[in-house]
């Protein structure tokens, strides 16, 4: 139950807020059953010495004897209990009253056969003389102060009937005061623990005027500016996720680029060095040193190819686009290499058909670009049979340049063209060899096409097959 108690704020402000009501009512009942018959005796009393005072001035101015009547008609006031007169001695003797002899009776009966001989009484000390008479004697009159007593006894009944309604009224008001006070701090408290969670759905009244408006309009700004402090948290969070996976992946591909170049490098220096071997020593065929230095050049060719190609993947990874940028027509870059080509196509009795604009121009560079139409344009020379038909389109269309190549007389398989763009990849390894090629001619055309945003396509057609790009 304490513990019940001291985990809620509305439990505790409604104790609290009950006890103190009762217990002001109590202390205000207490206050108000004490002075007010103490004021009400005081008042009385003040009234009785102003009515004692005007009775002596009468008397002082009479001879004692004929007196008796004042005296009967002091004694009939309502709040005159009753008199007693002492000489200078303090000796009591009899009031001079008219109503019986026996004055001591009569005075006695007035007031001890009053109902309530519980009823307080006040009394006043006067000096008094008589006309005629040089003594002086006291006089000391009593006041009844029934009044007093019966208000004592009603504060002493109605004590339970009012404890009654002081209990209930400060529970109904100890708890509607408890709820004003509390929901909205509760609510704040709840709202405080969705935010400490990270749960921002909420709303609250920002129409209260005081502190606790404040404090929710507060909280409100407080929550928008979490919410989207939150919100651009994660998209970074989730930016930086993708930038580590794709940094991951360049990583791996990397590691797979520099063992596959250890691998294919280590073929070539193979062969030579064996192929040197052989003829330093003059064993068997390689003897015939001409043969084998033939063989041996073309490795190097072979080799000198495949390392100037990693040379270019190396720029294109550290230089990135800070490559040199140019004004280049691509028509004139592809005709030159036709020019350049002109023999092998001769020898080979190929048909090449031009489908080009006059001019294409496109910023880039002269290196890179020349790359990429020698690899595309070179791979269709090389690998096309004797007489085929080879066709070279250069279109614009939608403001972009739209480049394809298509041999005829061979096809890729199917399950070849996703990986024709990996490194080092060959459909046919010894035709990839007898060609001279390193493996790395597409894979640098598609990483020189990703610096301009663009990508290289291939597919087989009826004829053969069609690389083809747009930039």
């Amino acid at each position: 139950m304490i513990k019940k108690i001291k985990g809620s704020l509305f439990i505790k402000v409604f104790i609290t807020t009950a006890i103190l009501l009762t217990g002001v009512s109590f202390l205000v009942y207490l206050i108000l059953a004490w002075y007010t018959p103490k004021t009400y005796s005081n008042t009385l009393n003040a009234t009785l010495d102003e009515q004692t005072k005007i009775f002596i001035s009468e008397i002082s101015q009479m001879p004692m004897e004929e007196t008796g009547g004042i005296f009967d008609n002091f004694l009939d006031y309502q709040n005159v209990d009753r008199m007693e007169l002492f000489e200078e001695n303090g000796n009591r003797i009899n009031l001079p009253t008219e109503r019986s002899a026996d004055n001591d009776v009569v005075i006695e009966t007035k007031a001890w056969g009053n109902e309530d001989n519980n009823a307080p009484i006040i009394s006043n000390s006067y000096t008094v003389s008589f006309l005629g008479k040089n003594t002086n004697y006291t006089l000391v009159v009593y006041g009844a102060a029934g009044q007093v007593a019966e208000l004592q006894r009603a504060f002493q009944k109605v004590f339970p009937l009012l404890a009654f309604i002081v209990f209930c009224v400060s529970l109904v008001t100890g708890w509607i005061f408890s709820h004003l006070i509390t929901k909205p701090v509760l609510k704040i408290s709840r709202i405080s623990k969705e935010m400490s969670e990270l749960q921002f759905e909420w709303q609250l009244d920002e129409q209260r005027t005081d502190e606790l408006g404040i404090l929710a309009k507060s909280l409100n700004y407080l929550s928008q500016k979490l919410n989207v402090t939150l919100n651009d948290l994660q998209a970074a969070n989730r930016k930086l996720e993708l930038d580590i996976e794709h940094e991951k992946a360049l990583e791996q591909a990397r590691t797979n680029f520099f063992s596959a170049v250890s691998h294919e490098l280590k073929t070539p220096i193979t062969i030579i060095k064996g192929q040197l071997e052989g003829m330093l020593l003059g064993i068997g065929p390689y003897k015939d040193h001409e043969r084998y230095l033939t063989r041996s050049l073309e490795i190097t060719n072979t080799l000198e190819t495949m390392v100037q190609d990693i040379l270019t993947i190396s720029r294109l990874e550290t230089a990135g686009a800070d490559f040199k940028k140019d004004h280049l027509d691509c028509v004139q870059i592809i005709k030159a290499y036709l020019n350049e080509t002109a023999d092998l196509i001769a020898e080979k009795d190929l048909q090449i058909h031009l489908d080009i604009l006059p001019s294409a121009f496109i910023n880039g560079n002269k290196m890179l670009v020349e790359k990429v139409f020698s690899n595309l344009i070179g791979n269709a020379i090389k690998y096309s049979p004797q007489r085929a038909d080879i066709w070279i389109s250069v279109l614009m269309k939608h403001e972009q340049i739209v480049f394809s190549v298509e041999n005829a007389g061979v096809h890729i398989p199917e399950n070849s063209i996703p990986r024709l763009f990996d490194a080092f990849y060959r459909v046919e390894q010894s035709r990839s060899r007898k060609t001279g090629g390193s493996g790395l001619g597409l894979y640098i055309v598609q990483e020189i096409l990703h610096q301009y945003g663009s990508e290289c396509t291939v597919c087989n057609t009826q004829a053969g097959v069609k690389f083809s790009f747009i930039i």
